[in-house]
């Protein structure tokens, strides 16, 4: 015989799968509504699971998924606002850009980007390699020279190890002067993949 359940229990016993559901109709609701300040998701892509965050001003974060979320949530919640959903409908924008990039079918991203997170001359060496177009490549000198510091090629390196929005900053584009793929902080694996995709040999 089973034994029967506390009426109180069984009324606040929710089964998971609407228990979820209920979560993403509030914070989509949220994100509508502007009742939340920052939205993230997650994103399946050739490259592996890609962490999505945006504030209501445009995407802030794109990490890999190999780095520590909780922690990156965390740190933004601190920053900017504590008031942080769960939302794939409000990162749809950005997701829908991400697929048709990895497809072949984008070459140039439009959904805004918010530039909070950066400030002197790291945002100016990341501004400079968001202009690189689509399947060129540019130098650490020649970024470096572009944000204004010709001498600092070593300092915009660190810059780029540092790029809070992967992919759509494209510091994949950027190499040694002689050819050398340099550094990638997603790994040369990735950044390999990222060049092979622009060049159609994906």
């Amino acid at each position: 015989m089973t034994a029967s359940r506390d009426p109180i229990e069984a009324e606040l016993a929710i089964p998971e799968p609407r228990a979820a559901a209920a979560a993403r109709r509030f914070a989509d609701h949220a994100a509508a509504e502007r009742q939340a300040d920052l939205f993230y998701g997650t994103l399946e892509s050739p490259l592996g699971e890609l962490l999505l965050v945006a504030t209501q001003r445009g995407l802030i974060v794109l990490h890999y998924g190999h780095q520590d979320t909780d922690a990156v949530l965390e740190r933004l919640a601190a920053q900017h606002s504590p008031r942080i959903v769960e939302s794939a409908v409000a990162l749809e924008r950005w997701r829908r850009e991400l697929d048709e990039y990895f497809e072949g079918a984008r070459r140039q991203f439009d959904a805004p980007l918010d530039w909070r997170e950066l400030s002197g001359f790291r945002r100016r060496v990341l501004r400079a390699t968001a202009a690189i177009p689509y399947g060129e490549a540019k130098s650490y000198k020649e970024i470096a020279s572009a944000a204004g510091s010709p001498a600092a090629a070593r300092a915009a390196g660190n810059a780029l190890g540092s790029n809070p929005l992967a992919i759509v900053v494209p510091c994949h584009r950027v190499r040694h002067a002689g050819g050398g793929l340099g550094g990638y902080t997603g790994g040369l694996e990735r950044k390999r993949l990222l060049l092979a995709i622009e060049s159609g040999q994906y």
